[in-house]
């Protein structure tokens, strides 16, 4: 599938998801995100929708090696499990926010591809599954890798844009 397929796909309803996908995937550049970040943080966020169609788009748009497919897949698997353990320990607070994580994160810390790029896909999966825990964690470490407001912001935008997609293929499928 490809993302004019993709965009067909999309109810009438959904005409201003279609105009934005083709927008924030054109970032080539844009806010100081490489085409590679854009791409990689595309793909991680395709991911974390779980729509095939939205993921099929993603991965017949990108054009990266498998150690971005890997680490974008990677990102969108690890903060599935991160957000929500992260999340309940924000919103509950109390003894269970400082109590240790006692989960393996290995991949974090060894991506296999820039740590500020699978960083950035972090972000964007943790914006899609909704914990600002592990957004201000990421957002941390993407400023203090030099990424700018404006480079942060287009991350969550694609996200967002993919996660609406997604949302608008559920909602015609069923």
């Amino acid at each position: 599938m490809s993302l004019k397929s993709l965009k067909d796909a999309l109810p009438a309803y959904a005409k201003d998801i279609k105009l934005n996908l083709g927008r924030v995937l054109a970032a080539d550049g844009m806010d100081g995100l490489s085409k590679a970040t854009v791409q990689g943080v595309a793909l991680a966020s395709a991911y974390a929708t779980r729509n095939r169609l939205v993921i099929d788009a993603i991965e017949g748009e990108v054009s990266v090696g498998e150690e971005v497919v890997t680490a974008a897949k990677a990102a969108a698997t690890i903060m599935g499990m991160n957000n929500v353990y992260y999340r309940f320990a924000h919103l509950v607070g109390g003894e269970y926010a400082k109590m240790p994580a006692n989960l393996r994160m290995n991949v974090i810390g060894n991506p296999g591809i820039d740590k500020i790029d699978f960083e950035m896909m972090s972000l964007a999966v943790s914006a899609i599954n909704g914990c600002g825990m592990c957004m201000e964690a990421h957002v941390a470490e993407v400023v203090k890798g030099g990424v700018k407001p404006a480079g942060v912001q287009t991350a969550i935008r694609i996200g967002a844009v993919l996660n609406g997609a997604a949302q608008a293929i559920a909602i015609d499928a069923e």
